[in-house]
């Protein structure tokens, strides 16, 4: 299995993901275990604690690609960024000093606060359409708002944004509730494909593998390969596209 990750934070000493070369090299050999052969670096900027700027995210990645291949590690890694939704990101797009997945500069990494989607959040995508550049809404499932509202996300998607799911949220890592929306959202088509999003941190370990095998098994092949293919796609700057629909109303229970 050959698979890429277009979200990760295993960039040393940059976010809250890798604290040194030795845990970088270590979450690289994880990845490839897992099947990964190409990943997107991705380290968090403008969310407030964190600030890293394109020349040096660049710059980074240079040095790990060749520490990489020093130890014998096969993983291809680009040069990205995700960016936190905030006042702050048009004008470092305009300063260019935002990273993208491909190298065209068609996907950026689009996230949200974990609590809520700003009111500009609809705004701030129109601009990014403006300039050539299709958000991906990365781990909506995660949101809290989301979760209560399901419907918010939908909103965004009627927009042309793409949605990468976290692997570990539809594995269960993060609890059943986000386990199940995961699952809303890929039965609705609203996802393109998984990332791992990994950490040095608990519950954010590699596990593409897992959930494309878990959904081989819920939704079938078909879906599966598609979604490992439109991550390729991200990374090529190929034109992806979301069949979605809306998601399906809950069941309730009533008690007489």
């Amino acid at each position: 299995m050959t698979l890429v990750d277009i979200h990760c934070h295993i960039l040393p000493g940059i976010d809250d993901g890798s604290k040194d070369w030795e845990t970088s090299l270590h979450l690289a050999r994880e990845a490839v275990k897992d099947g990964v052969t190409h990943a997107v670096v991705t380290p968090h900027t403008l969310n407030g604690k964190y600030t890293n700027h394109k020349k040096d995210i660049i710059w980074l990645t240079d040095q790990y690609q060749q520490k990489l291949n020093e130890a014998n590690i096969p993983l291809t890694v680009f040069p990205g960024q995700e960016v936190r939704l905030s006042g702050g990101l048009i004008p470092a797009l305009e300063a260019d000093d935002i990273l993208f997945c491909d190298a065209d500069g068609q996907y950026m990494l689009l996230e949200f606060p974990s609590e809520d989607v700003p009111t500009y959040a609809k705004n701030t995508i129109f601009q990014l359409h403006e300039h050539g550049i299709t958000p991906v809404i990365v781990h909506p499932e995660r949101n809290n708002r989301i979760l209560k509202e399901p419907q918010v996300l939908q909103e965004l998607i009627e927009q042309d944004c793409l949605v990468q799911i976290t692997a570990s949220s539809y594995t269960g890592l993060f609890g059943e509730k986000v386990e199940n929306l995961s699952r809303r959202l890929i039965e609705a088509g609203q996802g393109c494909t998984f990332a791992s999003d990994a950490h040095d941190l608990p519950r954010r370990q590699y596990q593409l593998s897992e959930a494309y095998d878990k959904m081989e098994r819920e939704f079938g092949s078909e879906l599966a390969e598609a979604w490992k293919e439109n991550a390729r796609k991200i990374i090529n700057g190929d034109q992806v596209q979301m069949d979605w629909r809306p998601l399906k109303k809950k069941k309730k229970f009533w008690l007489f």
